[in-house]
């Protein structure tokens, strides 16, 4: 796993490069909760999260409730796939409340999906 952090003021930009697992959860926490308490508003890139298990999204979680009890702006850019499909597993989407963009390729593969089971595939 790779952390990229670039600050602007009270801005500051985060991407997430590789895995978020439980072999870098305890790095991912204390990175994301240092960055979020030195800023504003945290905004996290996530498009480069090749693999995110529970622990990865835990530390997401934790980053929400810590941006809201302290009445910070945490946002979640670039889903990718990886990501999606966690989301989409715990159905956290809307906890977040960030806009996800489903890739052209995810969206391809789910009608497909839909297709083979409409005709009992």
């Amino acid at each position: 796993m790779e952390i990229n952090l670039e600050k602007e003021a009270e801005l500051s930009r985060m991407e997430i490069v590789g895995e978020m697992s439980i072999y870098d959860a305890a790095e991912l926490k204390h990175c994301v909760l240092d960055a979020l308490d030195k800023c504003q508003t945290l905004e996290i890139n996530l498009s480069q999260v090749s693999e995110i298990d529970t622990a990865g999204f835990q530390v997401l979680l934790l980053a929400k409730r810590e941006s809201q009890l302290d009445n910070k702006v945490l946002r979640l850019i670039n889903h990718s796939d990886a990501v999606l499909e966690v989301l989409d597993l715990y159905q956290m989407t809307d906890l977040f409340g960030d806009p996800l963009i489903i890739s052209a390729k995810s969206a391809k593969n789910e009608k497909s999906a839909k297709n083979k089971s409409a005709m009992g595939g």
